[in-house]
């Protein structure tokens, strides 16, 4: 074929954080190979890792009420909230490896410490609560974690939510001081900055039409340079494709057997945004509450200071819609194009089986403001309906499959499909998402190289000293390690820290 450019070692679809990670990644581990980079937009992280499309939640499970079941005999199952802080630490230990190389600079640009809270009205819910209080509470990882259901410690960790509040209903919270705020989309800008200068070749406004397997095993990808007009075509040994909602119909373009029998359903999201500077000073924390019956895990309502261009901001949500791109810069035609033969009876299966889901949405798309700042009241009593603004979030694509419980199971979470030989591997899924996103990419490493594995362990080990150890299990080691990354990244808090567990009855 005509005007093919020579074969590259990796090609990188979407300038995410995701991708951002894997080349940032592979550049410390293999600093002579040539990666590329395509992406659909004019910039890096403006999609699905834009500091306006997520909630900015270090997902370290520390308030995330969804982390964390309740079984049938009465206790707590916090499995998933130990997995998913363990995640979050290689993040941490990674970002501050960079910062330390000066392969990226200004930590605070993209990451500031901020209390994160639960918190719960009525007594069974703060049965739960505290259930889960002294589960965690246990766990080195959660170390310095408050239980309290006294009005006045609630009043000063979050005076908002507890002014003008009726106190008819019991309510308590947790709270741990250890949360951080991420702008991922600074952060992804970063990590894109640093690649260039390692002579990563990122290429903007380039989008990518179509993928296909070449003779000697390599796959060539049609490229359309929007810039230009024109169509290029690029090879490569091996393709990561982290394009957000498009991941889903570029695999299946690839047309590798691991892409069949998936399917993808979008959910769009609005925040409300506080404009009144008193109120967003009057709190400072991430407080999350519980999600509603037959609500999506993504959509627990929460209320969140943010740091966005180094501003202070408020904002509540998410609340949930539906529109059939797969990204806010997509297609209306998205949905409908992704499903194929062999997907059709898994996502027929899944429409039947998720009809509580359909029904949330359907109400959630007919919300009014009205009713909206009705579910914002829920959380601050005296909110005032001018005070608020609405933001359009991101889209996410939720993962649809067959499992073994079910055909056309919905997954919440992130899913790594990669091809039986590891040249190909798309990221699907949601939240937890960018928070893991050094996890995520260590997996991929794993399945798509090997054969690097063992000569690549060392350096992997010096960017991330925990690899392959379990911090909850080793927690001296667990203490030196976060002290090192919090110091390096401005995490710090005054020099006296919370560190005993405390219940306050």
């Amino acid at each position: 074929m005509s005007n093919v450019q020579e074969k590259t070692d990796v090609i990188l679809i979407g300038a995410g954080v995701m991708s951002a990670t894997l080349g940032s990644l592979l550049k410390e581990l293999a600093p002579d190979w040539k990666i590329k980079v395509y992406e659909k937009l004019a910039g890096a992280g403006e999609e699905s890792s834009n500091e306006w499309n997520n909630a900015g939640t270090g997902h370290a499970a520390l308030c995330e009420l969804n982390y964390t079941s309740e079984r049938p005999d009465g206790t707590i199952d916090v499995s998933k909230a130990i997995k998913i802080n363990e995640q979050f630490q290689l993040s941490m230990q990674f970002w501050s490896y960079l910062v330390k190389r000066n392969l990226i600079r200004n930590p605070k640009d993209f990451i500031m410490p901020l209390p994160h809270i639960s918190m719960v009205q009525g007594q069974q819910n703060i049965e739960f609560l505290k259930k889960r209080f002294k589960a965690l509470s246990e766990n080195p990882l959660f170390e310095g974690m408050q239980f309290s259901e006294d009005t006045e410690k609630l009043i000063e960790w979050f005076p908002l939510i507890m002014e003008g509040r009726n106190l008819t209903e019991p309510i308590a919270a947790t709270k741990i001081d250890s949360g951080t705020d991420v702008n991922f989309g600074a952060l992804t800008r970063m990590l894109f900055e640093h690649l260039k200068n390692e002579d990563v070749e990122v290429h903007y406004k380039h989008s990518v039409k179509d993928i296909k397997r070449t003779q000697d095993g390599s796959w060539e990808l049609k490229v359309h340079n929007l810039n230009t007009g024109k169509i290029e075509y690029h090879r490569s040994k091996f393709v990561f494709i982290g394009a957000g909602g498009a991941s889903l119909p570029i695999l299946q373009k690839a047309g590798i057997p691991e892409s069949k029998h998936i399917g993808g359903f979008p959910v769009s999201g609005l925040f409300l945004v506080c404009n009144n500077p008193e109120v967003i000073e009057q709190h400072h924390a991430k407080v999350y509450g519980k999600a509603k019956v037959g609500a999506p895990p993504m959509s627990v309502p929460h209320l969140d200071t943010r740091y966005i261009e180094n501003k202070k901001s408020l904002l509540f949500g998410p609340f949930a819609g539906f529109s059939p791109k797969f990204l806010k810069t997509g297609s209306n035609f998205d949905l409908i194009g992704s499903v194929k033969p062999n997907n059709l009876l898994t996502m027929l299966a899944a429409g039947a089986k998720e009809l509580p889901l359909t029904k949330y949405l359907i109400q959630q798309v007919l919300l009014s403001n009205e009713k909206r700042m009705e579910e914002l009241r829920e959380f601050i009593p005296n909110a005032k309906s001018e005070d608020w603004d609405i933001v359009v979030a991101g889209q996410r694509v939720q993962v649809i499959k067959d499992t073994d419980a079910g055909k056309g199971t919905l997954q919440f979470g992130t899913e790594v499909v990669t091809s039986a030989d590891g040249s190909i591997a798309a990221l699907l899924g949601a939240s937890p998402g960018a928070s893991t996103a050094v996890h995520v990419m260590l997996e991929v490493l794993q399945k798509c190289f090997p054969k690097h594995m063992n000569d690549w362990e060392a350096g992997i080990k010096e960017m991330i000293p925990s690899y392959g150890i379990s911090l909850a299990e080793n927690p001296e080691r667990f203490k030196e390690i976060q002290s090192s990354y919090a110091k390096t990244l401005g995490l710090t808090q005054n020099d006296e820290v919370v560190l005993d567990s405390q219940l306050t009855m």
